[in-house]
């Protein structure tokens, strides 16, 4: 494989949504492409966007993404979007429709993780998920704490 240039390191993560794995229990991951204006990939490719309390629906068979904060381009003119616009996901007919059954569980919900550029295009991470309780939340803090003074013993032992 050849080497990334500079471009295609920078461009590889856009925008992460940490806060999602931090709430939810991430169970299965769609790539979905977006349908955007151009203002708004411009804007994107500045690192304009943001992901956090953002969420994906399913309505009449087609999947949407809701709050997700595109601000405007810099150098635009007369051409403008609206920032928190409701963008509608490309998926298989065969993923939307698993999604369907899934999300009518309880509990079940559509979560952007992450925003990122393949090939040229703008592409988003979706995950299948399930809400954390206070008390799993707790639980992944003291992991990542005994995780984090483990790795610091090690270290010092050296």
């Amino acid at each position: 494989m050849a080497e990334k240039t500079e471009r295609e390191k920078a461009q590889s993560s856009i925008a992460e949504n940490r806060k999602a794995s931090h709430d939810f229990h991430l169970l299965e991951t769609f790539e979905a492409g977006l349908v955007l204006l151009g203002t708004e990939v411009k804007a994107i490719r500045e690192g304009r966007v943001n992901l956090r309390d953002s969420y994906a629906r399913v309505e009449d068979g087609e999947v949407f993404l809701y709050n997700v904060h595109i601000s405007p381009y810099s150098h635009r003119g007369y051409a403008d979007h609206e920032p928190l616009r409701r963008r509608k996901l490309l998926l298989h007919r065969d993923e939307i429709r698993k999604l369907i059954g899934k999300t009518v569980e309880k509990g079940m919900t559509l979560v952007p993780v992450r925003l990122y550029f393949k090939n040229g295009r703008v592409k988003l991470a979706v995950s299948l998920a399930k809400g954390k309780k206070d008390y799993d939340k707790r639980e992944t803090i003291r992991r990542r704490e005994v995780d984090r003074e483990t790795r610091a013993a090690v270290k010092s032992r050296r």
